[in-house]
């Protein structure tokens, strides 16, 4: 606070009210007066007085703080999220704490700490246990779930996972590819599994069978890389790969390449996400586009009802995705199927 700002007491003095008084009219609060209301508004204008920020969050026992809880913070996916969580935040003049739960045994008891530090939780993925945000939720306390199913009385946000992965499956049986492998890790997180699901379904849909199990792979170039490279050594490479993300996509390509494979002629490659990058590796990759900053900054406005508006109802917002058609699947550049 500046040295010759006015204080709470010479607002007091000055409008012949309480400290206490002054405090209400600030919140808003509708207990005061309307004949004192308008006598402590003028005080304050004349002495140009501006509560201090954490004199301010003391007495409405708030932090002024929001936290998000991610499983790691490496990547471009998870970097545009917490862009678009920090934008809504800074907008709302909230600062931002950070939790990456990746490799830490004690996630849960970590949440929960952090949720004595702010005003509300974001929380992405399977970072923590239902039992800890259906805790943290009958207790009261806003929280808003990220790329996760619905828990309690949590809000969601998510992107679609299930059509548009089989949209993907049905572009690559168009070009004629039925020998298509998954690669991901359905178990690693929400949107993984839908991925597969939803890959699963189109494939039954348009073979009558079961595909062959996901060649599992962590959300990482390096390990898309070591993926398909350990399956080389025991196979032929099937006809496309369906990857989980762009950054699984990126490290197959290179794997194929390094074993003098063609991409797309022999192999066609798909990813999602559509990361900065995607458009230009060689080949272009054809991917899904989710809205990723949108997601951060969706979830940090339910949050930000949740603690101002005190909402009590769940809303539950899913975002659409789309595919991306360059030519990392056989297509040229204007759409149509390369030689």
């Amino acid at each position: 606070m500046p040295k010759n700002a006015a204080t709470i007491y010479e607002v007091a003095r000055h409008a012949g009210v309480s400290i206490a008084t002054v405090s209400r009219v600030n919140r808003g609060d509708g207990a005061v007066a309307a004949p004192t209301r308008e006598r402590v508004v003028r005080s304050i204008r004349l002495l140009d007085y501006r509560p201090h920020p954490s004199a301010r969050s003391l007495a409405a026992r708030r932090h002024d703080a929001r936290g998000i809880v991610f499983p790691d913070l490496s990547g471009p996916y998870y970097s545009a999220v917490i862009h678009g969580f920090e934008d809504q935040a800074v907008e709302a003049r909230q600062s931002v704490l950070i939790l990456a739960t990746h490799g830490r045994a004690a996630a849960d008891d970590l949440v929960l700490e952090l949720a004595t530090r702010c005003d509300g939780l974001v929380i992405m993925g399977r970072t923590v246990s239902d039992a800890v945000v259906g805790r943290l939720s009958r207790q009261g306390f806003p929280v808003v779930l990220l790329a996760r199913p619905q828990v309690n009385g949590a809000d969601t946000v998510r992107s679609e996972n299930r059509a548009t992965a089989a949209v993907v499956v049905g572009h690559l049986f168009g070009h004629g590819r039925m020998d298509l492998v998954f690669v991901g890790d359905p178990k690693s997180s929400p949107d993984a599994a839908e991925r597969w699901v939803g890959f699963e379904d189109a494939w039954r849909d348009l073979r009558g069978t079961s595909p062959p199990p996901p060649l599992v792979s962590s959300f990482t170039e390096t390990d898309g890389y070591n993926s398909i490279s350990l399956m080389l050594e025991r196979q032929a490479p099937p006809e496309a790969l369906v990857c989980a993300n762009d950054e699984i996509a990126i490290g197959a390509i290179r794997a194929l390449r390094d074993n003098d494979i063609d991409v797309p002629g022999r192999v066609a490659v798909t990813g999602w996400d559509d990361i900065p990058v995607a458009s230009i590796v060689s080949p272009a990759l054809t991917t899904v586009r989710q809205p990723m900053r949108e997601l951060g900054a969706m979830a940090a406005a339910l949050l930000e009802e949740r603690i101002t508006e005190a909402r009590t109802r769940p809303r539950h917002v899913l975002l659409p995705t789309s595919l991306v058609i360059r030519t990392s699947c056989g297509c040229t550049p204007s759409g149509g199927e390369s030689s």
